[in-house]
């Protein structure tokens, strides 16, 4: 089934075909271009695969990049009543690996697309070659104040509201959360905007807002199988004036994976990838070339 792009996707900005998957509570949308090794780059909120876009292009010529958009974001369905928590976004993924019989990933997350690849990781090793985390977690956040206190506002009513009638995650939120604020443009902002103009299909953006808190347990369960990335090369990407997933949530990722390579970006912010772009591709090949075989 072909779908028309809807009117406000920039085709200059996001010129790749589209893709999809049936799955049992929606059709996933994905981009799926070049051919060789795998890549799969999982995105956050509010965003979805036109974070990826500059890694898309660039590395497609060398390998087979794909990008999905989960259940809520992007150019996927947005169900009416899913639950859209995260641990259901992560078994979404594994339907879509098994679907598409993706071997020896490269996994690419960031954000909330942390824990939902990672949890993929920790349960199919084998079947991981490479690790790159940008900006992200996989442990319960009780212990960040600031987490806390903006997990209590965006998950409670009043929250709902700002995120369903002001679009806040787009229109505050992310703009805080960039480096260099004059990159975040009106072309880009537009792109973000896009899949999320009213408040029907904001439900998933307020979802994980909610459950920065809400999915402790699953954290838990996540981060006491950490072990099992040890083993996995693992490359760290890191913006470090990232005013939401802090410098020190990197410092528990190295401590967690003491073989890591780390590369950090001292004025870029969350988005890394919208902040660094093109300048990430030769630093991606690199870390691929040297853990090959």
């Amino acid at each position: 089934m072909i779908r028309e792009q809807p009117a406000w996707l920039d085709a200059t900005t996001y010129p790749f075909s589209s893709n999809y998957v049936d799955l049992p509570d929606g059709r996933m949308h994905y981009v799926d271009e070049g051919q060789g090794e795998t890549l799969l780059m999982l995105h956050g909120t509010p965003t979805w695969s036109f974070l990826y876009r500059h890694l898309i292009t660039g590395l497609s010529d060398r390998y087979r990049v794909i990008a999905p958009d989960h259940l809520g974001f992007g150019l996927s369905d947005k169900p009416e009543g899913y639950s859209y928590r995260p641990e259901d976004h992560a078994r979404n993924l594994t339907a879509l690996i098994q679907k598409l019989d993706l071997r020896d990933i490269t996994l690419v997350v960031h954000d909330f697309g942390g824990p939902i690849g990672l949890s993929y990781a920790l349960d199919h090793p084998e079947n991981v070659k490479r690790l790159i985390i940008f900006n992200t977690w996989m442990w319960p956040l009780q212990d960040d104040a600031q987490i806390v206190r903006a997990g209590r506002l965006l998950g409670s009513g009043f929250g709902r509201m700002l995120c369903m009638r002001f679009n806040i995650e787009v229109n505050v939120i992310m703009p805080y959360a960039f480096g260099q604020r004059a990159k975040f443009t009106p072309v880009i902002k537009s792109q973000y905007r896009g899949p999320s103009q009213d408040a029907t299909t904001r439900e998933a953006i307020w979802v994980f807002a909610r459950e920065l808190l809400g999915s402790q347990s699953w954290y838990t369960s996540l981060w006491e199988k950490r072990a099992a990335l040890q083993d996995i090369p693992t490359l760290l990407l890191w913006g470090m004036k990232d005013r939401v997933i802090r410098p020190h949530y990197l410092t528990r990722w190295q401590t967690a994976l003491p073989d890591a390579q780390t590369i950090t970006f001292a004025e870029t912010g969350h988005y890394v990838q919208e902040e660094q772009g093109v300048a990430l591709v030769p630093i991606i090949a690199d870390f691929i070339a040297s853990t090959d075989g």
